[in-house]
């Protein structure tokens, strides 16, 4: 399904392979990455998700089990069910911006991490640019790349941001991999070649960060690529299971809960 906004402004959707948003075009270039070409077509009934590109939605965990999520490889037929949630969006034009607005209902209660899981087209050099000062929560396929010794058991471990393994840059490949969440952080901007990307969550009253995967030739250790991702989170983890009580979204009583993504770019 493609469905086109204006001229200059295109998402392009594949509702048989996860929803995946494939293509996002705004102020005059693509912002999406396409996969290393590691499967062709839908990944319907697959168990293991495969790295495509694009923008999966993954629900209700990121890490964890399922791995991305429940949602890559179910078709999409205006929304989709998971565990007895149901899921929808709606895109919106706007000026050099794309809002997208969604809808959950489940039993109150429930909880989950959601994050747009969007791989960037961006060239090394690329500037990630949160509030200085956010929380940052890193992953432990950092750990060899730390000043300082992993703590034993540690799910993550906390920095501020701009944290000792300048992830505000998009490197050159040196063979690393690293995860992180920006804790509360509804707000980043990339700037790559000539114009910047921003993206904002707005969910009142449930936890909202951003979660980070800059990949410079570092994953799968079997046969690595490079992959940026900025991906816009509700929640303060990657893993629906390490969750504390204030770290994943809460199903309020109505049983039904609302969330807007919005994504504008310019040139600079």
């Amino acid at each position: 399904m493609v469905t086109e906004y204006a001229a200059g402004r295109l998402v392009t959707v594949d509702p048989t392979d996860g929803g995946r948003w494939t293509s996002l075009q705004l102020a005059g270039r693509e912002w999406l990455w396409h996969g290393p070409g590691l499967v062709t077509g839908s990944r319907a009934g697959l168990a293991t998700f495969i790295d495509a590109g694009g923008l999966d939605e993954c629900f209700p965990t990121v890490r964890g089990t399922p791995d991305h999520g429940a949602l890559w490889n179910q078709p999409w037929d205006g929304s989709v069910e998971y565990d007895g949630a149901v899921l929808t969006r709606a895109f919106t034009p706007g000026t050099d911006t794309l809002t997208v607005d969604y809808h959950l209902e489940a039993v109150p209660g429930y909880r989950f991490i959601w994050a747009a899981h969007a791989l960037l087209d961006c060239a090394a050099g690329a500037l990630i640019s949160p509030p200085p000062g956010t929380e940052c929560r890193l992953y432990p396929e950092a750990a060899a790349l730390l000043p300082w010794a992993w703590p034993d058991d540690a799910p993550w471990v906390t920095a501020v941001w701009p944290t000792p393994l300048d992830l505000a840059v998009y490197g050159d490949s040196d063979g690393t991999a690293v995860g992180a969440v920006l804790v509360d952080c509804p707000t980043v901007s990339v700037r790559d070649r000539g114009a910047e990307l921003t993206v904002t969550l707005s969910c009142p009253g449930q936890p909202v960060s951003t979660a980070l995967w800059r990949n410079q030739g570092g994953f799968p250790a079997d046969a690595p690529y490079r992959s940026l991702g900025v991906e816009p989170m509700l929640g303060r983890v990657f893993d629906l299971a390490e969750a504390g009580p204030d770290d994943a979204v809460v199903v309020p009583a109505s049983g039904e809960l609302a969330w807007r993504l919005t994504l504008s770019a310019r040139p600079v």
